[in-house]
């Protein structure tokens, strides 16, 4: 995992000076089916409210496929925890503390990196919310939201909410914490305006993210 004290002038320039073309950026199978298209569309604004762990999951594709990632506001969850669920900590930078100026740190990596996730504060002003999502847009890079309402950032392409969750493994008094059952709504606008669910195991016992059981919307 990189840091704000890496993000030197030259690794910008490394990582910007790549054309990335139009098209889609992969997520996890189990979660394709949240997407219009099967993918997040480069240049999209997506909310993401309810669970930490499924901003990660859409970070450990993308950083598989070779992609960068960025995070700027409190963690949401240790080191640890984000490579278990596949997120490649080589690929991966955290600006935990970036302060008033959080709005000027995310547009300026939305220049560099494919995926930016952002806790934004309690009070957001209207302007910077119009401001991140037409920089993602221009840049083509995807911004994830994490909110405690997804779509309560204006301009959202999709909003993602985990809507129940429950662990597995625990017996009447004993046993362990092995899996966890996620229900996921997503609901959007324009192709994205049907909602659609999912149930994933986010982790399987394997610690794999995988399909649970198909879900109608």
């Amino acid at each position: 995992m990189l840091h704000a004290a890496a993000l030197s002038p030259d690794l910008l320039e490394q990582l910007g000076s790549t054309t990335v073309p139009q098209g889609l950026l992969a997520v996890p199978a189990a979660l394709a089916g949240l997407f219009p298209e099967g993918g997040m569309r480069k240049g999209s604004t997506i909310t993401v409210s309810g669970s930490s762990s499924l901003v990660l999951a859409l970070l450990a594709k993308v950083s598989q496929q070779q992609g960068w990632c960025a995070e700027v506001g409190s963690p949401l969850i240790g080191s640890a925890a984000a490579a278990e669920i596949g997120v490649v900590l080589e690929r991966f930078v955290r600006v935990a503390e970036p302060g008033d100026q959080w709005p000027s740190v995310v547009a300026s990596l939305l220049e560099a990196f494919q995926v930016v996730v952002v806790h934004p504060p309690a009070q957001v002003r209207d302007a910077d919310m119009r401001r991140l999502t037409a920089r993602a847009r221009e840049r083509s890079a995807v911004l994830l939201v994490t909110s405690p309402q997804a779509g309560s950032w204006p301009g959202a392409m999709v909003g993602l909410s985990a809507v129940r969750q429950q662990w597995h493994g625990l017996g009447p008094g004993h046993g362990y914490l092995r899996a966890r059952e996620i229900e996921v709504q997503a609901l959007g606008r324009g192709a994205a305006a049907m909602p659609r669910r999912a149930t994933v195991w986010l982790p399987a016992i394997d610690g794999a993210i995988a399909a649970a059981r198909s879900s109608a919307a």
